[in-house]
């Protein structure tokens, strides 16, 4: 009796899959099949998406650092213009300029109070860089496994209006079932894929990015640290 059931089961997957192909389904109508799993998943891909722009936009402005600025802090910083350095930076929204404008705002201070202020600085740029990235990871893990228990609630579905039946079980009793396993499965994994890749995207461009910024943070610590007046300032306070 069970291998029967059985048999009507595969029976009816493969007729399901023959309606498919013979007469094609507009992808809301597919997507509705999916059932309530088909929500969460939904607000899923939507977080994704807004993660993933809103990244790769803040990233695109807060990594560069121009070569041409870069120059004009330096050669502002070497003639001891802190002033000059200080509205250059707060013209611009990189994330070195934030940098630099905390090492200039402690530039009175002994150099390794500027070092310590720069670091902190650069932590905290950093920081603001990894926004979101975590919301991004917990997304490629969760959605392919809200697809899996729509896959689980599907079959339970099947199985369950099999069980009530007391005739012949037809393939399209159990379709709805069936549908409801295979759309939230696959609409589970799709957003995980794309979550996944724009994670890894992301984190690659970020430890870009934090190269970049400790590269420019070291050129600025060491022309504070050739401007003039600097080994005075550092001898008198270790007197």
């Amino acid at each position: 009796m069970y291998l029967l059931k059985i048999d009507m089961i595969i029976v009816a997957v493969l007729s399901v899959s023959g309606l498919a192909k013979s007469k094609a389904v507009p992808l809301m109508a597919l997507l509705l099949k999916g059932g309530w799993i088909m929500l969460p998943i939904l607000v899923l891909s939507i977080l994704a998406t807004y993660a993933i722009i809103e990244r790769w936009i803040v990233l695109r402005k807060s990594s560069q650092v121009p070569q041409k600025w870069l120059d004009a802090v330096i050669a502002k910083t070497l003639v001891g213009d802190m002033s000059g350095v200080k509205m250059l930076c707060e013209r611009e929204r990189y994330a070195i300029a934030n940098i630099i404008k905390g090492g200039i705002e402690a530039s009175d201070k002994p150099m390794e109070t500027i070092e310590r202020v720069v670091e902190d600085a650069g932590q905290i740029e950093v920081y603001k860089l990894e926004n979101n990235l975590a919301l991004l990871g917990t997304i490629a893990g969760v959605a392919p496994m809200l697809g899996f228990l729509g896959t689980v609630t599907g079959m339970i579905q099947a199985f369950m209006t099999m069980s009530q039946e007391t005739n012949q079980i037809s393939p399209k009793l159990l379709s709805g079932g069936i549908y409801e396993a295979m759309v939230t499965t696959a609409a589970g994994l799709v957003v995980g894929i794309i979550a996944h890749l724009g994670y890894n995207y992301l984190l690659a461009r970020i430890q870009k990015t934090t190269h970049q910024i400790e590269h420019a943070a070291n050129q600025f610590i060491a022309i504070m640290r050739d401007r003039p007046g600097v080994a005075q300032h550092d001898e008198a306070n270790e007197a």
